[in-house]
């Protein structure tokens, strides 16, 4: 095991097996120890930045029915909403007036809107000068199947209306196993990463994210790391990594399926670890939108560097009955308290 302290303390990189019993022998402290010499390494000065944004779900109509979300509608609900133009419009107002510098771009797959309806989205949103940060891999794979088009043609159309960014949802686990039990009817591990490698390839930066804690063993949280690393080896496109535990209450996962919540404890586990092994990832996001604003603190001394966003609004999460909610200047104090310098930052890490 001193051997392994010894390469991550010497900025040498850990393969998966070292990984593994990384997972399975170290205490926490040691996790923590480690994670947080490579943070300091990496951000050298007690930075800790934050974007201020709202996570807008422009429709929870969708055809997906994962079986771990607790937001979506099924096309033939009659509660199913699509946002009009005026309501995305007044969101995006409040969130310039709040100093907002982008939106969160996010919906469930529609059954029924062709790419143009995307398009005409795209160029109205833009018209108000802020960063789109839109629509994640499983959304442009089924927007690709939609419109007969290539991954690539999609995105470039996407791009052309004003596209900035794309967030990492939709990755769960990247391992088809997990996938296929519990969201069949959307992208396979290999398409989400395909979509994630053509975008970078088109100069988009983006995100990426591991949904844990549901059906998935230690080693396919291991592949989906594996995975992202090895793209972002090849393209290094991604801007940050933002682990973060699954939400059962309300979901039908949980229904059929007793599945308890991630302790904090098991998280700030998993964040070390995820520090340890993405090396070549320069931000990792705290998750205070599942923690509460405690725990996300302590992550601060677990490998996270970034606070996330201020989360004017977000509905996914809060579908699953977890309502944190933090301010900037509430993000401000809490960064402040735990001995750091807070930053506004930009999607790319600009300061603000």
């Amino acid at each position: 095991m001193q051997r392994i302290f010894n390469k991550i303390e010497q900025g040498e990189r850990i393969d998966g097996q070292e990984f593994l019993r990384l997972e399975r022998e170290a205490s926490l402290h040691q996790l923590g120890f480690l994670a947080g010499a490579v943070r300091t390494r990496l951000h050298p000065e007690p930075v800790v930045t934050y974007v201020i944004d709202r996570n807008i779900n422009y429709t929870d109509i969708c055809s997906s029915a994962c079986k771990f979300c607790a937001f979506f509608k099924a096309p033939e609900d009659p509660g199913g909403q699509v946002l009009s133009k005026a309501e995305l419009a007044e969101k995006i107002k409040e969130t310039q007036t709040l100093g907002g510098t982008q939106i969160l771009l996010q919906g469930g797959l529609h059954p029924d809107k062709p790419l143009e309806y995307y398009e005409d989205m795209l160029q109205f949103i833009k018209a108000t000068g802020i960063h789109i940060h839109g629509f994640s891999p499983p959304e442009i794979h089924h927007f690709a199947q939609l419109s007969g088009l290539s991954i690539t043609a999609v995105l470039q159309r996407l791009i052309a209306s004003g596209l900035d960014s794309i967030p990492g949802g939709g990755a769960e686990i990247l391992n088809n196993r997990v996938r296929k039990e519990l969201a069949p009817n959307k992208c396979s591990a290999d398409e989400w990463i395909g979509v994630m490698e053509a975008a970078h390839h088109l100069g988009l930066r983006t995100t990426a994210t591991m949904m844990f804690g549901h059906i998935e063993t230690i080693e396919e949280r291991l592949e989906h790391l594996q995975r992202l690393r090895d793209l972002q080896d090849r393209t290094g496109g991604f801007t940050a990594f933002i682990p973060w535990p699954f939400q059962p209450d309300h979901t039908p996962l949980a229904a059929v399926r007793k599945i308890e919540k991630t302790t904090a404890f098991s998280y700030l586990r998993i964040l070390a670890l995820s520090r340890l092994f993405l090396d070549n990832f320069q931000n990792i996001q705290a998750s205070w939108v599942t923690q509460g604003p405690k725990i996300a603190q302590l992550s601060l001394f677990f490998g996270a560097n970034d606070f996330g966003s201020t989360m004017i609004e977000e509905n996914v999460v809060a579908a699953a009955g977890v309502h944190f909610r933090l301010s900037e200047q509430e993000i401000r104090r809490l960064v402040r308290d735990a001995g750091f310098q807070p930053q506004q930052r930009l999607m790319d890490y600009t300061p603000v």
